[in-house]
This record gives C-alpha cells, structure tokens and sequence, in this order.
C-alpha cells in the first residue's frame, strides 16, 4: 500500500510525488544520489519530516522491488 509517494494526474501530470505536496519523488533520491543527508532535504523542504524522507525511501525502495518480481 502506498502511503507516502503517490500519482495523480491532476498533481505535476500524474509524476510520483510525495503525498501532500508536489515535490517529485524522484527528486528526494536524487538528492539522496548526490550526497545529501535526510536532515540536509529537511532544511531544504522543511514540510518534509527527516521521518517523512526516510519512509519516503523504504517506501521507494519497496515499490522498485515489487516492480523487478512482477518482471521477473
């Protein structure tokens, strides 16, 4: 069940984001990629709880590897 990264057409043409905001899921692990600590996104997205971010991963996480088994 998703909870915290969500798709809606009517929210940045139907792009993940995070529930609640139209900041792109995608952008968190980019940042996460460049280096960027949970607490560092926080002070950059202060509406995103350092708990929120991290959800946000395992979340991420478990929907990439429910996308690898169905491929599998």
């Amino acid at each position: 069940m998703k909870k915290y990264i969500i798709s809606d057409r009517e929210i940045l043409g139907g792009e993940a984001v995070i529930k609640g905001t139209r900041i792109p899921a995608r952008k968190i692990f980019f940042l996460l990629n460049d280096g960027f600590s949970p607490e560092a996104i926080n002070e950059l997205y202060p509406q995103l709880s350092v708990e929120i971010i991290k959800k946000v991963v395992e979340e991420g996480a478990q929907i990439i590897n429910n996308h690898v088994s169905q491929a599998s």
